[in-house]
């Protein structure tokens, strides 16, 4: 069903034709990931370009085995001379190199098939909420000093403004003379976050109280 454009030698037409499926198919997975995250000039132009180049190299290795190796040194090479990104960001990169492996390979139907079908499901999966997480679920981080028995003592708190609650982490800080506890909590409907972080800093003496979405507080890979 899906057959090479080409041959056993390359012409310029056929590379050229697939260049331009490169550029083309790079830049819907560009404008997609643009339009479904947030996305700086420099990732859009690298998901446009990357499978260009990936393409070109593929062209260039044509069936060699040496050649083949080096290659596969030079990415690797790329892989820590980059800044970690989310998990999104590491799925799109793959995509676009995907989609120049396919093209470099002369498969330009079967490239647009997959970036179609990825697209689509980038696109269908972002506009759904199955998978997102809770909005009423918190991280919470509490520093105390090391004279206040932490066990039980923002218990009558979290009955008040939480509908669960259950204690991650505790670990020492400021050379050991604080604690700084790490609660997985779940927010009651309707609660002022505000009174609620007011009454937990009369307990712990008005040191570092930290609320954050459990996606910003833990890494995603």
């Amino acid at each position: 069903m899906f057959s090479s454009i080409l041959g056993d030698e390359l012409n310029i037409s056929s590379v050229m034709l697939c260049f331009l499926v490169s550029i083309v198919l790079g830049l819907i997975v560009a404008i997609v990931h643009k339009k479904t995250s947030k996305c700086s000039k420099n990732f859009f132009m690298t998901l446009v370009l990357l499978p260009v180049l990936v393409q070109v190299v593929i062209l260039m290795v044509n069936g060699n085995l040496g050649t083949s190796v080096a290659v596969l040194g030079a990415f690797s090479l790329i892989r820590f001379r980059s800044i970690p990104g989310n998990s999104k960001e590491i799925v799109t990169i793959f995509l676009s190199m995907a989609i120049g492996l396919a093209t470099g390979m002369g498969q330009l139907i079967f490239a647009a098939v997959v970036a179609i079908i990825s697209v689509v499901l980038i696109i269908i999966m972002y506009n759904l909420k199955f998978g997102a997480s809770n909005e009423l679920e918190k991280m919470l981080k509490i520093t105390v000093p090391e004279d206040l028995d932490y066990t039980g003592a923002f218990d009558e708190i979290f009955e008040k403004y939480t509908s669960s609650y259950v204690v991650e982490q505790v670990k020492t800080t400021n050379m050991g003379s604080m604690f700084e506890i790490k609660y997985k909590i779940n927010m009651k409907n309707g609660v002022n976050e505000k009174e609620f972080i007011d009454n937990l800093r009369v307990r712990n003496g008005n040191l570092n109280i930290t609320i954050t979405n459990p996606i910003v507080d833990s890494n995603e890979l």
